[in-house]
Formats: structure tokens, sequence, C-alpha cells
């Protein structure tokens, strides 16, 4: 029979260490967290080979007397529990693991002079082991340096990435903390290289915008939206300024850097119908809510939450969202695309004309692939590109004789319609600018708006009763998250009951999924249940029916339209909700500026 020992300290110190250090970037945000909850107001962070051989942390935080550096040495040794109410905790540490499990791992040299002491102390610890301590010349505040991570436990490190991924990972813990304190300067140097200098006192706009891209600052909303204590304020992009990838989205939780699968939801949820299905939006959320409604000790790294009421803050961050969007739902990612605008400025053509091809740039800034229209819409692009022998060729399209701009064309600011280019883009006069419209995605939108106003959400989710009830066998936590649900799902035309401990008896479908599996959507709805509280599964795919009513309804392209048929459109896009982009992300309309004109002819 095996006997049970008591471990080491030294080997308990390098399991919990596991848990706490699993690469450079982790040890990174324990120490930067450190330094923030210390008062600092600038943090300086130093790393060499991705941190693998050094990371160095220096703040002008209130610094800690040389007892309070042995202490901070010791496991569960912290000063951010003044009391035991940890469901109370309003700093980023606070279990007291950080450095004794650094230290454990690695060889750790803290510095530190108090505010007022008249000099600093040192204290180095390598791998477990004390090497030195004793006095340190340094200004107030700390100074930390961790070297030569897991360098005497090899099967740990044979498991770190290359220098340049674990360099990745650790911006992208400065980026984010960074963004959480804005009023926090913070400098980043990277092998002697200096990558980001942010200054201390910016506003959370400015410094989101520096740190995800400062095109973000033209194509974004600032979002500020409170509900009892609950309060979100950030920058949410338009949808049609969106990334292939989710890695734009950053999430903090009262100012704590997370990776929240319900915040994740709730953010598909809110652009659920303005983003194709493979697109993200870009985004940093702030949200504010009472310490005792999230308990933020439910991971090791501390990336993880859990709310209170989980339903409730993600119903929250769904509705701040599409209310903020909605400010900017005429807009989208307005400015042409560059390489578009570089092949539509090419050279002139021996004749002295320029060149007409411009084809392939008025499809890239729509981000629209041709391949799917109509011969009709497929011969008429040929036959723009198609370069005439005179000298004055233009590509082919149609227009009426030219109005006199109105006197309130400000109120305008799509602009007065001057034609029609191959069957599919509008082409307007605005007061400020040249305007072109994509008809199809346009008209899909205020289809789309029309419906939801008209109430086809209600007609839709009328429920389909089932000639047969269908029974769907589950687990029995499946069906007791489903049996909660059950009223919300009737309102949207799904009707179940429970048929035993881990069954389902489904007797009516939304009319617009009949023909869908009934054991596939359960499953699917009792998964999104489990993973985030409340089921907006179902929502959506209704939303996705109506998107696809509204693009079988839609002016096609290919269609010709009158000049009163092409402001009729332009004046209802300025009057409806979100008509700045498709129901897939894609924009509806770009605007030259009389300036980007001017240049196309080399004026400016």
């Amino acid at each position: 029979m095996p006997i049970i020992r008591r471990l080491p300290e030294t080997l308990i110190n390098r399991i919990a260490a596991g848990e706490v250090v699993e690469r450079p970037a982790a040890a990174l945000k324990e120490l930067v967290e450190n330094a923030i909850d210390a008062g600092a107001r600038r943090i300086a962070v130093t790393i060499s080979e991705g941190g693998l051989s050094r990371i160095e942390v220096t703040d002008d935080g209130c610094g800690m007397a040389p007892e309070e550096i042995i202490l901070a040495l010791e496991r569960h040794a912290t000063s951010k529990l003044p009391d035991e109410a940890i469901e109370h905790v309003r700093t980023l540490g606070f279990r007291g693991e950080a450095l004794p499990s650094i230290a454990s791992v690695a060889r750790l040299t803290i510095e530190s002079r108090p505010t007022g002491a008249r000099q600093g102390w040192k204290r180095t610890i390598d791998h477990g082991d004390v090497l030195e301590e004793g006095p340190a010349a340094l200004p107030f505040g700390t100074r930390v340096r961790m070297e030569q991570l897991f360098h005497r436990i090899p099967a740990r490190r044979k498991f770190l990435r290359t220098p340049r991924s674990e360099y990745a990972a650790c911006l992208d813990i400065i980026r984010r903390l960074a963004m959480a304190r804005p009023d926090i300067g913070f400098v980043l140097e990277h092998d002697g290289r200096r990558i980001l200098n942010l200054q201390g006192g910016e506003s959370v706009e400015s410094r989101v915008a520096q740190i995800i891209a400062r095109e973000l600052a033209d194509n974004s909303v600032q979002i500020e939206f409170q509900r009892d204590a609950l309060h979100l304020t950030g920058l949410a992009g338009l949808p049609t300024y969106n990334r292939g990838v989710a890695d734009h989205q950053y999430l903090f939780v009262n100012g704590r850097p997370v990776k929240d699968r319900l915040l994740t939801g709730a953010v598909r949820g809110a652009y659920a119908d303005m983003l194709a299905r493979d697109r993200h939006a870009v985004l940093a959320l702030f949200l504010q809510l009472p310490p005792e409604d999230v308990d933020v000790n439910v991971h090791p790294a501390k990336t993880e939450v859990r709310f209170r009421d989980a339903s409730g803050v993600r119903g929250f961050i769904v509705s701040g969202l599409r209310r903020a969007l909605s400010t900017g739902d005429r807009r989208s990612a307005q400015g042409p695309d560059a390489s578009a605008m570089e092949r539509w400025q090419q050279e002139p053509t021996p004749s002295g004309s320029a060149n007409v091809d411009s084809s392939p740039a008025l499809r890239s800034m729509f981000d629209r692939d041709w391949t799917v229209h109509s011969p009709a819409v497929r011969e008429a692009g040929s036959a723009w590109r198609a370069q005439d022998e005179q000298a004055m060729a233009v590509p082919q399209g149609r227009a009426e004789p030219a109005e006199e701009m109105p006197q309130d064309a400000d109120e305008y600011p799509l602009g007065i319609a001057r034609g029609q280019i191959a069957k599919t883009y509008i082409v307007a006069e605005a007061a400020d600018g040249l305007v072109l419209v994509d008809q199809h995605a346009a008209h899909e939108r205020l289809t789309l708006e029309r419906l939801r106003t008209a109430g086809a959400r209600d007609k839709v989710a009328a429920s389909q009763p089932l000639l047969m009830p269908e029974v769907v066998e589950l687990d029995e936590a499946d069906c007791d998250r489903l049996e909660e649900q059950a009223s919300r799902f009737a309102d949207l035309g799904l009707a179940i009951e429970r048929f035993g401990p881990g069954a389902m008896l489904v007797r009516a479908l939304p009319p617009a999924i009949r023909s869908g599996d009934p054991h596939k959507l359960l499953q699917d709805l009792a998964d999104d249940l489990a993973r985030h509280g409340e089921a907006l599964l179902l929502d959506e795919k209704i939303d996705y029916v109506l998107a696809t009513m509204a693009c079988h309804g839609s002016v096609r392209a290919g269609r010709t339209l009158s000049v009163a048929e092409m402001n009729a459109l332009l004046r209802e896009m300025e009057r409806t909700p979100r008509s700045g982009q498709c129901n897939h992300g894609r924009p509806t309309w770009v605007k030259l500026s009389m300036g980007d004109v001017e240049k196309l002819f080399g004026r400016k």
C-alpha cells in the first residue's frame, strides 16, 4: 500500500507555479498587475528574447520595506485583502501566490524603495533559494527582474514556444493592461527596441485607438450605457470595420482584462445580423458592476469570471452594444480601399485619356464578388472594362439630365442621384463629395428593417405544430436547462415540454425552421444555455431567416433604376437604422471627398 507523505516545500511551490506561471506572458501579467495595484503612475517593461531570458518591470508605486519584501515572497501573503471578504476584492491581485511561484521556477530579484525612505532594499531568489539581499540604489518605487525561467526545470522549458511567439503573448498582455488603465503611462522595450510609449492621463477612446488601430477612432461608436448598478463603456467598431479573427476584441470587467465566453457570446449576439459568420467585430468593452456580483476567483490566471446574474449581464451588454451601434447606424467604414484607389489612379493612356478600367476598384470598395452576379451584370462589367479606340472611352452606365443641387442639399448626407453604373452602383453627388451606393446591399438592409418594423418576427415565430410530436433524448442536465426556458422558447414558436428525466417532447417548431432536425436544434440550444446561461441561438436562427427573406425581396444587382427610384432609395437609407452596412457586414455606400476626386485628376 502506498505511503502518504508530505511533499517538500520546494515541490509544493513548483506545483503551484505550474498554475500561475505557465509561460513568460503569465509572469509578466502578474508583475504588471502588482505594479498597478501599488498605485503606479508609470510602468516600464523590458523584455529579452520574448521573456525567455529576462523580464523587468519598473514602477513608481508605493514601494516595499525590507520586511515587506521578505513577506511578499511567502505563499498566500498579500496586502490586498485587509479582511476575509474576498467577494469584495477590488484589486487585480489578491491570492499572494504570484511572486513566490515565480521565484520557485526562475531567478527573481526584487528591488524596492518606499516613498520617503532614504534607500531601497534588494532580495534575490534563484529557483527557491535565497542568493543575496542588501541595500539597493533606485528611485521611489519597485523594480522586479525575472531571469532564466524554468532553467532548472527542462521538462517545463521545452514546452515553451519560440521567442517570437512568447513575445507576441507578452505584447498582448501589455496592450490589454494598458487599455484597462489609460491613466497610467506604459513603456515597453523588447531586445533594445521601444515598442510602446503610452502617456498617462489619456481618455479611454484615445488609448484604445492607439493600441488597436488609429483608424478605429473614425470607424467606431462610443458606448455609454447604464442600467441600475451596471455600467458599460468603450468603443465598438462599425460592422463594416471587422476582422477575420476575434483577436481584436478586448473585454474588461471592473478594470480586469478577461477572456470570457459569456461576454464573447454577448458580442456575437449584438452583431448577429450585421456581420457575416466568418467575420468578427473590433471593440473594447469596459463593464463595471459591484464586486459582490462577480466572482473573479474561478481561474488560476484570473482571466475568467462568473457573474451572479449571467443572463442579465449578457442581455445588458447586447442592449448597450445595439443602442450604441444604432447611433452610427447610417455610417460605414467609408474610406475607399487603398489598393482600389491605386488601381483607379493609373498612368494616362497613350492617347492622353485616363485608364477607366475601374471595375475591380469598385468591386473591392464594396467587398463584392462579381462571380455571383447574373450574366447580364458580368456582361456589363466586361463592356465597361473594354477600351474603345476613341480617346474618350467611358464606362458603360446610364445617366439622366442632371438636376441642380437643391438649396437644402446639406440635409441629404447621401446626396442626389446622378446615374447608375453597371446596373449595380448608384452614383450620387453630395454637398461634400461623391457617393457610391451598392443598390442591392442597401435595399437588402432596408427590407430587413421593414420586416422588423412590420412585426415580421412575430409572423416568423408563429408555431407550426408537428403532425407527430417528437421525443428528443438528452442528458438530464440539458433537459433541466431547456425546461427552465420553455416559456421563452414558446414565445419564439418552439413548443417543448419535459418527457421524463432524460427526454424532451417537441410539439411545434417555428415555421421558418420546420424542416430542421429537432434533436440537433434542442442539443444546440442546450449547449448554448450551458455556455452562456441564456439561449440566443434560436433568436439568431430567426434573424437569419429574416435576413434571407430580405435578401430575396430586395432590388437585385443588374436592375435598371430610374433617377426617382435612386433618390427614393437614398432618402430611405438616410432614415433607416443600420443602413451603413448590409446584413452581412459589407458597406452599402462609400464616399469620395471632393479632395479625393481632385487628387484623382491631379488638381491637388
